[in-house]
């Protein structure tokens, strides 16, 4: 798809949410702790503006991408919120910060567009083998309901960044495009490493050991480098 179709796409998908409307949450939910102290800190990483990455895609001078990251980033919120909503029903506090969400944060905002795209798609690719996992794994449905949403949601984000970073990729020469897409698989190797360790305990309770997980995360990325191939180079 074009850009002009992702606006579509994630138009269409804003109101089909709101006709779904939200899990029922007044009904509680129950998790172990392992589980809950892993979602304390996703619900972290999901929350935020999105400032930095509008006026990234705003300055990037293309309006239909500029738009359709504004409802990208408000797909990502209403994750926080889902997150939130579900920790509430638990009975569980939501975490102001974690160090972990900061450095991300950090690491993705020190460069241009790529580079915070690259950044994303790791989180991306990261995300959905991690929602999975819940949606599969647990055993209340409330909290299998609420990872089952966003899990939909992260593996359609996966096309819509790989588009705007292959066509930025076909804009360098080309011996540094395998280089790039090299250095980006790196990345999520180590991003799903990270959080096979942080997050262990709650994907033992879930029944997937952390080899599973990174492996998991791997084929995800693999299909995403595909994905990142340009169809030209530009000169």
């Amino acid at each position: 798809m074009d850009f002009a179709r992702w606006v579509a796409h994630f138009t269409a998908e804003a109101a089909r949410r709101t006709e779904l409307g939200d899990p029922d949450f007044a009904r509680g939910a129950r998790a172990s702790a392992q589980l809950l102290r892993s979602l304390q800190k996703f619900q972290v990483g999901e929350d935020g503006d999105g400032t930095d990455l509008i006026g990234k895609a705003d300055a990037a001078g293309d309006a239909d991408y500029a738009a359709a990251v504004r409802l990208f980033v408000a797909e990502e919120q209403n994750h926080a919120r889902l997150l939130a909503e579900l920790l509430r029903a638990t009975g569980t506090p939501l975490l102001g910060s974690h160090w972990s969400d900061a450095l991300f944060v950090r690491l993705r905002r020190l460069f241009g567009l790529r580079l915070e795209l690259m950044v994303l798609l790791v989180a991306e690719v990261v995300a959905v083998p991690y929602y999975r996992a819940v949606r599969d794994g647990a055993a209340d449905g409330l909290v299998a309901e609420v990872a089952g949403r966003i899990a939909a949601d992260e593996l359609r984000h996966i096309p819509f960044h790989c588009l705007r970073l292959r066509q930025s990729l076909g804009q360098l020469p080309a011996p540094l495009h395998s280089p790039a897409v090299a250095f980006w698989r790196l990345l999520a190797t180590a991003a799903a490493g990270f959080v096979a360790l942080d997050h262990g305990p709650a994907l033992r309770v879930l029944g997937v050991r952390r080899g599973r997980f990174v492996a998991e995360s791997a084929a995800v990325a693999a299909g995403a480098a595909r994905a990142l191939r340009p169809v030209r180079w530009a000169r």
